[in-house]
């Protein structure tokens, strides 16, 4: 029988890690060499997914499982943990997470032992989360590995600081530090706006960029509200100006005009047709 393709995967990563028979330029990656990496797939996968392309999807995700793969074999290499230790972890906490689907032992409940409220499940997974983190704190006091404990612990500090800002501002909302309504939220971006006027009028850096801050968590939280995902939401955003700057240049490339040598005014009417046409 052929070996199972994740079998397969992890073989070849062995070998490519081997000193000696493998390739050189995996053998000498470490933990900290790979996480660009596997941040850069992550949002390959993103991307995929945003052109709904499933053929690149399927490879993106080939990609990501590479990373991960490729991690838990450094971890081997030094007797941390192997790629099962992963996979057996994350079905763990599957189940730990998820108790109105499987009882302790991992088998599944019943249909009529199942909770149905959505509302309900979301809290008691909140719950679940906030209990271990408690937990991982107390543990990392008795190793003397403790982070900084509170409700905003544990939230990683690689995210994208804007996905960062969602994450942050969705725990102090779970613990009643909130908005009651996104109509409170946009007249405190509203007011982060006047202030960062009103620090770029008195030539201050310092207080611009950290006013500035102040306006793109606000944003964040408007975003939270409106139930809008902030990153995908500027993700979005960039490639729509990406996609209407690039017909903007090619529209005055037509007409002959090269993109630097057009005033400004030129290049707004043409940005301004591109629009236009997008609506047709």
């Amino acid at each position: 029988m052929d070996e199972a393709p994740i079998g397969r995967l992890l073989a070849l990563m062995a070998r490519l890690r081997d000193p000696e028979r493998g390739c050189a330029w995996d053998a000498a990656q470490t933990y900290e060499t790979i996480v660009p990496y596997t941040i850069e797939e992550a949002y390959e996968v993103a991307d995929a997914v945003e052109r709904g392309d499933r053929a690149d999807l399927r490879d993106e995700l080939g990609d990501l499982l590479l990373q991960v793969v490729f991690q838990a074999r450094i971890a081997e290499e030094e007797g941390a943990f192997h790629f099962d230790d992963v996979a057996e972890a994350i079905c763990a906490k599957l189940i730990r997470r998820h108790p109105h689907v499987f009882d302790t032992s991992g088998a599944f409940l019943s249909p009529e032992q199942r909770p149905t409220d959505p509302a309900a499940i979301k809290a008691a997974w909140e719950t679940i989360k906030a209990r271990e983190r408690a937990e991982k704190a107390a543990a990392g006091k008795e190793t003397g590995k403790a982070e900084a404990a509170g409700p905003l612990a544990g939230v990683s500090r690689a995210l994208p600081a804007l996905a960062r800002a969602d994450r942050i501002s969705k725990r102090a909302a779970g613990v009643g530090f909130d908005w009651p309504d996104a109509a409170q939220v946009l007249a405190k971006v509203r007011e982060e706006t006047d202030e960062v006027e009103e620090s770029l009028g008195k030539g201050e850096p310092e207080a611009v960029f950290e006013e500035i801050g102040d306006l793109l968590f606000s944003v964040a939280n408007l975003a939270r509200h409106a139930g809008v995902d902030p990153e995908e939401a500027l993700r979005r955003g960039t490639a729509k100006f990406e996609r209407r700057f690039t017909a903007m240049a090619a529209r005055l490339a037509s007409e002959g005009h090269a993109l630097e040598d057009t005033a400004l005014p030129a290049m707004e009417a043409a940005w301004q047709a591109v629009k236009r046409d997008e609506k047709k």
